[in-house]
């Protein structure tokens, strides 16, 4: 098959490699019908991967047709439509089985796309482990562009809202306005805040944030507006979605008193100067860590059936699996609006 595969820092290649074929009789393989770049993949595109393996294909967002299945497969049947969540689980613990694949019993939780351990989704196919559990059907009044967001994007935005406390009335401001958050304005309006602070530098984010009602701040602006239009008590809750030191320190800036911070920018900071003393006054909340999105499905599906959350308004680009390196290039370079970037097998 064809896929897309990492040799080092910007070296992402359109190439041929092995067929993926079930290892256990649990697993499943499912021919990708369209896949997308996340945010976090830039962080192999760069070179600061999670891994030194090289080759292996890049890639954690997936929606496809199962085209195969081991005997043990008892959820799904071959020609099955299905959303691949970006990290998987035993599916058979207390912990998988609630949807929290990061704590799974069995040291089996692993993600696709970050080294030859688990090859990723951006290729013509995938093999799924524990497939009863980490494939997901789609539901009916769901299409494939939202699956598709919801395989990480939709999830960790709701979760990163959902761990900042949002409740009716909050005020809240969202750091970094790429597709998570964009998706993050969204989930806060829909959990009820009153106000949200979108800060990002790229006019045409803070636009399309504006579109969904929030007030839209450059960085070097946001922290004194928003100490005047609160009066100094500045925020409820903060949601961080870029994963730098200084946007991390920045969103402490923003919180009030016993308020909350929400860190789940994809973070490899290792020695980050965390104003302790301050936190302690402040009597902060401070959580950060990454989604496991079967957690957060049972509550998405509704609100996307319903309208109520519109995740593939953030699809920008569509291209072919073989301009995949164009697509990380513009995706990087944020070239002609580049935000969301779907691919899809020639």
């Amino acid at each position: 098959m064809k896929a897309l595969r990492y040799y080092g820092a910007r070296d992402v290649r359109y190439e041929s490699m092995d067929d993926p074929a079930p290892q256990s009789l649990a697993d499943a393989v499912v021919r990708v019908t369209a896949c997308s770049i996340c945010g976090s993949d830039l962080h192999i595109y760069h070179g600061h991967g999670f891994s030194e393996d090289k080759g292996f294909c890049v890639g954690h967002e997936a929606v496809g047709e199962v085209v195969e299945v081991g005997s043990a497969v008892q959820r799904h049947k071959v020609g099955d439509l299905v959303m691949l969540p970006a990290a998987v689980g035993c599916g058979r613990c207390r912990s998988c089985l609630a949807g929290v694949v990061h704590t799974c019993e069995f040291n089996a939780s692993a993600c696709y796309g970050l080294s030859a351990r688990l090859q990723g989704s951006q290729a013509e196919a995938v093999r799924v482990p524990a497939a009863d559990m980490n494939a997901v059907p789609i539901p009916e009044g769901v299409s494939e562009d939202q699956a598709l967001m919801m395989t990480d994007a939709l999830a960790t935005a709701w979760f990163g809202a959902r761990q900042a406390d949002i409740r009716p009335g909050s005020s809240v401001a969202v750091i970094g306005l790429g597709p998570i958050g964009l998706m993050a304005v969204e989930s806060a309006y829909v959990m009820g805040a009153h106000v949200v602070y979108a800060v990002d530098p790229i006019p045409e984010r803070r636009a399309m944030a504006e579109a969904s009602g929030a007030i839209a701040l450059h960085p070097g602006e946001a922290l004194e507006r928003i100490k005047v239009d609160t009066k100094g008590r500045k925020l409820d809750c903060v949601v961080e979605v870029v994963g730098s030191d200084a946007t991390v320190d920045f969103a402490l800036r923003l919180v009030r008193p016993r308020g909350t911070v929400s860190v789940i920018g994809v973070q490899q900071s290792r020695r980050f100067a965390f104003p302790l003393e301050r936190a302690f006054a402040a009597g902060l909340t401070f959580r950060i860590g990454t989604c496991s999105v079967p957690e957060e499905l049972p509550a998405l599906f509704p609100l996307v059936q319903s309208g109520r959350l519109k995740p593939e308004r953030t699809i920008t680009h569509r291209m072919p699996l073989s301009e995949g390196a164009e697509a990380y290039r513009l995706f990087e370079a944020r070239e002609a609006g580049a935000l969301k970037m779907v691919l899809t097998p020639d």
